[in-house]
C-alpha cells in the first residue's frame, strides 16, 4: 500500500466519535470518580462504556512453588502493575510471607507505588517510582546493581524489564504469579462503537475468539503500547490511535488529540 494511499485511508475513517469502549474494569465500581474519561465524556458530549476484556487467574501457591522460587533470598521487587502488587502481596501471604523492612521496591508509575499502601507502611520502605514506562526505572536500577532483583509477572509480559536488566548486567529472576487471557464475554450481543480502547494483546484476542467475524467496518481500533498495536495489526485490522504520543503520554490524551480532529473542534 502507497503513503498516499494510507493517508487517504486514514482520512476516510476518522470520522466523528460519539461513542467509545475501554476494555477496562469500570472505575466507578472501585469507587474512582472524576477520571480522565469522566472529562472526555463532560467536554466532548462522548458517551463512554467500560468493559474488561482480560480475564485474570492468580497462582496457587502451590503452583507458584513448582517454579521454585525463594522470594526472601532476593532484596528488591519490581511491580510494573497493580495486578503484580495484589497476587504478589496475596501469595505471601498465603506461604506466610512476610516482608523485610529493608526491601526495596522498583515501581513503574508513582500510581504503582502508592498502591503499596494497600499492603505495606511506605513512609517506613525504599521505594523508587518511575513516571509511566519502564525506561524510567533505569537510572535507579542502575544504581542498585547489587541487589537481588525479583519481578512478579504475569505469563504474558512485555520484554522491557529483562531487556533492561540484561543490557545492564544486573541479575534478575522472573516469577510467574498470575495468569492472563482473553476473558469470556459471551452475554454481550453486539460491540459496536466508533472507538474501542485496547491495552494489551490478550484484549485484541478476546475480541476476535468472543466475536467471530467481526467485522471492524467504521469502528476506529485504539492501543496502548506496540505490542498492542502490533495485535491489532496482526489479526489484520487497522489501528486508528496510538498511545502514548510524543504529545499526548496516556490513552486519554491520544483519544482527545483524535476526537478533536475527527470532530472538528
Amino acid at each position: 500500500m502507497s503513503q498516499n494511499l494510507e493517508k487517504d485511508l486514514g482520512k476516510d475513517r476518522k470520522k466523528k466519535v460519539e461513542s467509545i469502549l475501554v476494555t477496562l474494569s469500570d472505575p466507578l465500581k472501585a469507587g474512582k470518580n472524576n477520571t480522565p474519561y469522566d472529562k472526555l465524556k463532560e467536554k466532548y458530549g462522548i458517551k463512554v462504556d467500560f468493559r474488561n476484556f482480560i480475564a485474570i487467574d492468580g497462582l496457587s501457591s502451590k503452583e507458584f512453588r513448582k517454579q521454585k522460587v525463594d522470594i526472601l533470598s532476593h532484596t528488591a521487587i519490581i511491580f510494573t502493575s497493580r495486578n503484580a502488587v495484589d497476587h504478589f502481596f496475596r501469595l505471601c501471604a498465603d506461604l506466610r510471607i512476610e516482608m523485610p523492612i529493608d526491601m526495596k521496591y522498583f515501581c513503574i508509575s508513582e500510581q504503582t507505588a502508592n498502591y503499596l499502601q494497600k499492603y505495606i507502611t511506605i513512609r517506613k520502605r525504599k521505594i523508587f517510582s518511575g513516571t509511566r514506562t519502564a525506561a524510567d526505572l533505569e537510572p535507579f536500577l542502575a544504581k542498585n546493581k547489587k541487589e537481588k532483583f525479583l519481578f512478579p509477572c504475569s505469563n504474558i509480559r512485555n520484554d522491557s524489564i529483562p531487556d533492561m536488566m540484561e543490557r545492564n548486567g544486573i541479575a534478575l529472576t522472573e516469577a510467574i504469579i498470575y495468569e492472563t487471557g482473553p476473558a469470556d464475554l459471551s452475554d454481550l450481543t453486539e460491540v459496536f462503537y466508533d472507538v474501542i480502547c485496547f491495552f494489551s494483546p490478550s484484549g485484541v484476542q478476546a475480541l476476535v475468539q468472543n466475536f467471530e467475524g467481526w467485522k471492524q467496518k467504521n469502528t476506529r481500533l485504539a492501543a496502548f503500547g506496540s505490542t498492542t498495536a502490533q495485535a491489532i495489526q496482526d489479526e489484520g485490522l487497522i489501528l486508528d490511535i496510538q498511545a502514548p504520543l510524543p504529545n499526548a503520554p496516556s490513552m486519554t490524551g491520544a483519544l482527545e488529540v483524535y476526537i478533536k480532529e475527527a470532530n472538528n473542534l
